[in-house]
């Protein structure tokens, strides 16, 4: 179950939780690889994922003429993502020549969506780092996308960054990168998740404080009843 108390959860935690998280019930290639944000500091990002496919182009059909069609997959996706939700592009993994641009980007933004994320490139990077708007990417890439990508369809799965993208998925990004949750597993990764970055607080402070790592980190018993404590103590007004 995916709601916007699962989203107001899964923005406080941080990726590396939730990639172990997933780790503990299976999940080993759920982070995009070599997908970074293009500003680091822009707010996190979580939202479903609403796919769109580039396959290479060809020479006699990739003109910059295609774009006038309104139903071109890549203006149809930004037109109608919904708002909310993180557009997802398959580049496979090339960014010889950019997904998107800055118009593109804050015409998103504009929208409501949460995000956008590619395996290949964005052109007009410094522009798109002032929007603040979560966007992820492999590197900038300022030449135009039909000289590499056609765009073929949206609303499929897809695989970015060496993993595969469902609709509806479940994609948080914050300052290292980009996770995919299996949409079905999405409210008891993020309970856990929070659970976790909490104890991973109590954890910090201990480390901080001159204690070793055996006997807290991983949990005890001991260290789960003291954390506990901790923990009590916090949430007394």
């Amino acid at each position: 179950m995916f709601d916007e108390a699962c989203r107001r959860i899964l923005e406080g935690v941080s990726t590396a939780t939730l990639t172990t998280c997933l780790f503990k019930r299976g999940f080993r290639n759920c982070f995009l690889q070599d997908v970074h944000p293009v500003n680091p500091s822009a707010s996190p990002m979580v939202g479903e994922a609403y796919t769109l496919r580039f396959i290479p182009a060809r020479e006699d059909i990739d003109l910059l003429e295609a774009y006038r069609d309104p139903d071109h997959p890549q203006r149809y996706a930004v037109e109608h993502c919904p708002p909310g939700q993180v557009l997802v592009i398959d580049s496979r993994g090339d960014a010889r020549a950019a997904s998107a641009g800055d118009i593109l980007v804050t015409r998103l933004e504009v929208r409501g969506v949460a995000g956008i994320v590619t395996d290949g490139g964005f052109r007009d990077t410094p522009a798109i780092a002032r929007l603040g708007f979560p966007a992820y990417h492999r590197r900038p890439s300022a030449p135009t996308g039909p000289i590499l990508h056609h765009a073929a369809d949206v609303g499929r799965p897809i695989g970015c960054g060496g993993v595969a993208v469902y609709p509806g998925d479940i994609l948080v990004g914050d300052g290292e990168g980009v996770v995919v949750i299996p949409r079905h597993l999405a409210a008891e990764v993020a309970e856990e998740a929070a659970e976790m970055t909490l104890y991973e607080e109590w954890v910090a402070e201990q480390v901080r404080a001159g204690c070793a790592l055996p006997g807290i980190y991983p949990a005890t018993e001991e260290s789960r009843r003291r954390f506990a404590a901790w923990r009590a103590g916090k949430e007394r007004p």
